[in-house]
Parts: structure tokens; C-alpha cells; sequence
């Protein structure tokens, strides 16, 4: 439970905790950072970890510290891509076998038939469009390896999509995450950034269940 209030804590007040880490750990908060947006999307067992949020507040925070954001956004571009494609491997050599997999503390399969149904209707551009997706971001690449997308094809999707998704939020942080009036309501920027992300998914549970009634 302390763990779940303190996770809880950290992606609510990303900026607090961020800039004491950026003072305490100075150049490593890259390899940190890489880190985090690595297993989000390249583990199956970590989405949770903040995503869209981490990336808008990495922004604001390097515009605040006056620092270049092009290395920062380079590196988790690079983190993106390399998570998306381990995730890919790890679908194509477990097959669909994951599908009889329970669901458990460290696997989501409700999200896994979820991000097949959605790859199922979108195919391949899922890759790109699962970027903005909670949830779906992880578990698309694992799904794609699961389908055996053709690897030149799945690694343009992968590119363009973390290029877009990291590159658009550092970058949209970095030039108005500073603005007083966002500055001084930023967790609620990060509730609304969280909420933005969640819609799509809640809209596509609602209109299952309606489909389903």
C-alpha cells in the first residue's frame, strides 16, 4: 500500500520530485529517464509507469534550467525505439501462447486482449497510434511480434511513432510548460495530461459494453 500511495505521489508531482532528482543526480537523470520510458514500453509487466506525463514535465523542467532539450529528447527517442522493438522480440519468440497466461500482479491480460482487438481493427499503424495510448503503447509491439508484422515494416512504425511522441511532448513542456499559469497548476496539468490519455480507452470500453447490451 505504501508503495502503491508513493507511485501515486511520484506521477502526480512529477516536476517536484524530477527537479530534486535533476540536482541530486545531475547528468545520470538521462540514464534514469531512459530507464523509465525504456520499461514502459518495453515491459509487459510495467505500463503503469508514467509515460505522456514524464515526458511534458522532462520538458518544462529542462526549459526552467534553462538546459537544450534536443539531447534529452535524442535519448528517450532512442529509449522509446529500443523498448518498442524488445517488446516486439519478446512477442514473436512467446507467440500466442501468452493469451493463456492468467492474469496476475505482473501481467495485464485484459490489456493484452484489449490491445489485440484494437490491433485487430487499426493494424499496423496501431504501433503509431498506441504511442498516445496508456496501456496500448505497451502492449502494442508485444502484439505485433505476436502477428509477426514484418520487422522492416513494424521498425518504420516504431520510429516515427517515438519520434512523434517524445520529440511532441518534451517539446510542447519545454515551450509552455513554463507559463505561469501552467507552472503554477502543473499537477493539474498532469492530471489532465493522464486523463487525455485515459479518454480513448474509456470511450472504447463504453462503447463495448454498449455493443455488447
Amino acid at each position: 500500500m505504501d508503495a502503491l500511495l508513493y507511485f501515486v505521489d511520484f506521477v502526480l508531482h512529477l516536476d517536484r520530485h524530477l527537479g530534486s532528482l535533476l540536482q541530486q543526480y545531475g547528468v545520470w537523470i538521462y540514464a534514469l529517464l531512459f530507464a523509465i520510458i525504456f520499461c514502459e514500453t518495453g515491459l509487459v509487466v510495467t505500463p503503469f509507469l508514467p509515460g505522456d506525463s514524464l515526458l511534458f514535465v522532462a520538458g518544462t523542467l529542462w526549459a526552467a534550467a534553462g538546459m537544450e532539450p534536443s539531447a534529452l529528447a535524442a535519448t528517450l527517442v532512442a529509449a522509446a525505439i529500443s523498448g518498442d522493438n524488445v517488446n516486439y522480440w519478446a512477442g514473436r519468440f512467446l507467440g500466442p501462447r501468452v493469451f493463456r497466461w492468467e492474469q496476475s500482479r505482473f501481467f495485464n491480460r485484459r490489456a493484452l486482449e484489449a490491445t489485440q482487438a484494437f490491433y485487430s481493427r487499426h493494424g499496423g499503424k496501431t504501433v503509431v497510434i498506441a504511442r498516445w495510448l496508456p496501456f496500448v503503447r505497451t502492449f502494442a509491439p508485444f502484439v505485433a511480434g505476436i502477428g509477426r508484422m514484418i520487422y522492416p515494416r513494424f521498425l518504420l512504425f516504431s520510429v516515427c511513432g517515438g519520434v512523434f511522441w517524445v520529440v511532441g511532448l518534451i517539446y510542447a513542456g519545454y515551450f509552455f510548460g513554463n507559463i505561469p499559469i501552467v507552472r503554477q497548476n502543473l499537477s493539474v496539468v498532469i492530471l489532465g495530461i493522464i486523463a487525455l490519455s485515459l479518454a480513448p480507452l474509456a470511450l472504447e470500453f463504453l462503447r463495448q459494453r454498449l455493443r455488447k447490451a
